[in-house]
Parts: C-alpha cells; sequence; structure tokens
C-alpha cells in the first residue's frame, strides 16, 4: 500500500510539471511580444511622434514618417531610424551620434552642423542634403547616395564612404582625413581646400572635380580617376597614385613630392615609371 501510495504521489508531481512546462512555453511568445511592444510603444516615443518633444535617444522609430518635421536640436542620439522618412526635415544641431539611419531617406534634408558621429547611415539617401558644418566623424556611409549635397566645413574624418555617389557635391575646407572612400563617385565634385590626408580612394573617380589646394599627402589613390581634376595648388606629397589617371588633370603649383605614378597615366599623357 505505502508503495502505490509513493508512485502515485511521484505521478501527480510529473503530470503536474508537464502541464506547468506546457503553460509556460504556451505563454513565453506572448510575453515577448508584450516586452516588445510596450518597448516599440513607450510613453517617450508616442510624445515624439505626435510633436509634443523633440527628443527620443536610444526609441526605435524604424520607418516612421517625419517629412518636413521640425526636430532643430534634437536629441535622437542613439535612436534606430533604419528605413525612416525623414525628406526635407530640419535637423539643424541635431544631436544624433550613434543613431541607426541605414536606408533612411533623408533627401533635402538640413542636417547642418548636426552631430553625426558615429551613426550609421548605409545605403542612405542623402540627395541635395546640407551638412554643412556636420560632425560626422568615423561614421558608416558606404553606398550612400548624395549628390548635390552641401558638406562645406563637415568634419568626416575617418568616415567609409565605399561605393558612393558625391557627385557634384559640395565640400569645401571638409576634412576627409583617414576616410575611406573607395570606388566612391565624386565626379565634378568641389572639394577645394579639403583635407584627405592619408585617405583611401582607390578606384575612387574625381572626374572634373575642383580640389585647389586640397591636402592629398599620404593619400592611397590606386586606379583612382582624377580627369580634367583641378589639383593646382593641392599637396601630393608622397601620395601614391600608381595605375591612376590624371590625363588633363591642372597640377600647376602641386606638390609631387615623392608621389609614387607607376602606371599612371600622367598629364602629358605619358605612363608612370
Amino acid at each position: 500500500m505505502k508503495s502505490r501510495r509513493v508512485f502515485r504521489v511521484v505521478h501527480d508531481f510529473c503530470v503536474l510539471r508537464a502541464v506547468c512546462l506546457a503553460l509556460l512555453c504556451a505563454t513565453s511568445p506572448a510575453m515577448a511580444d508584450d516586452t516588445s511592444k510596450t518597448a516599440v510603444e513607450s510613453p517617450e516615443r508616442q510624445a515624439f511622434l505626435n510633436g509634443q518633444t523633440r527628443d527620443c535617444p536610444s526609441c526605435d522609430l524604424r520607418g516612421v514618417k517625419l517629412k518636413r518635421r521640425d526636430l532643430s536640436g534634437a536629441n535622437l542620439a542613439g535612436a534606430n531610424l533604419s528605413n525612416a522618412v525623414l525628406h526635407a526635415a530640419r535637423l539643424t544641431n541635431a544631436k544624433l551620434g550613434h543613431a541607426k539611419l541605414q536606408d533612411a531617406n533623408l533627401n533635402k534634408t538640413d542636417l547642418k552642423r548636426a552631430d553625426l558621429t558615429d551613426a550609421n547611415l548605409t545605403g542612405a539617401l542623402l540627395y541635395a542634403a546640407d551638412l554643412s558644418g556636420a560632425q560626422l566623424d568615423s561614421a558608416i556611409m558606404v553606398e550612400v547616395r548624395m549628390a548635390h549635397a552641401r558638406l562645406t566645413h563637415a568634419a568626416l574624418r575617418g568616415v567609409d564612404l565605399t561605393n558612393s555617389d558625391i557627385e557634384n557635391a559640395e565640400l569645401p575646407d571638409c576634412n576627409l582625413s583617414n576616410a575611406t572612400l573607395k570606388r566612391a563617385n565624386l565626379g565634378s565634385a568641389n572639394l577645394s581646400r579639403c583635407n584627405l590626408t592619408a585617405a583611401v580612394v582607390v578606384r575612387a573617380g574625381f572626374v572634373n572635380a575642383r580640389l585647389r589646394n586640397a591636402k592629398l599627402n599620404q593619400i592611397s589613390a590606386i586606379q583612382a580617376d582624377f580627369y580634367g581634376a583641378d589639383l593646382s595648388g593641392a599637396d601630393l606629397s608622397e601620395g601614391d597614385f600608381r595605375g591612376s589617371r590624371l590625363e588633363r588633370a591642372d597640377l600647376d603649383g602641386a606638390a609631387t613630392t615623392d608621389m609614387k605614378t607607376k602606371g599612371a597615366l600622367l598629364v602629358d599623357g605619358t605612363v608612370g615609371q
């Protein structure tokens, strides 16, 4: 009798345990969904979307539509704005450091003096955007589309602009030192007095670009295209231009000390040795 009683107690305990585990498994996804939903629909986020506040640091704002919204001085540091529509929005002096802006629409957006340090703008649209005086140090800007954008006096130290379209953009006096611009298109762009010291511009296009008095010392410009570019007064010393095209470029007054040009098509049509 005693053994039967013990067996039944053990059996009942096992059944109860199995039921509890089943209920826990069934409710776990719902609990996870509720947690996620609560995070997305936080009071701070709702107040921001309703226009009651301009600040929403670290908020989940993926895919939000903020076209022409005035967000001047807004604090959106660390926010996730991937796929967001910010077309023609005002983000002057906004804080967007470490923000996620992958594939965001920032066409014609006013980002003057905005802080985008370490922000991720991969695939973002920045056509005719104004980034004058903006802080973009170490930002990831791979495959961005920013033709006709303005980046006067912008800080772009260490930025990654690989495969980006920067055609006809205005970048005078900007700082692109140690930046990566592999295969980027800067045709007809204005880079006068720009600092490109130690930048990597391998296979980048600078056709008819303006680089007057720019600093290109120690630049890695292997197989880059400077056809018809204005490099007058530029510092090209210790630059690696092997295999590049410098045909019809203006090098009047340029510093060319220790410049590497092996295999490059030079100004006079000869090939560098």
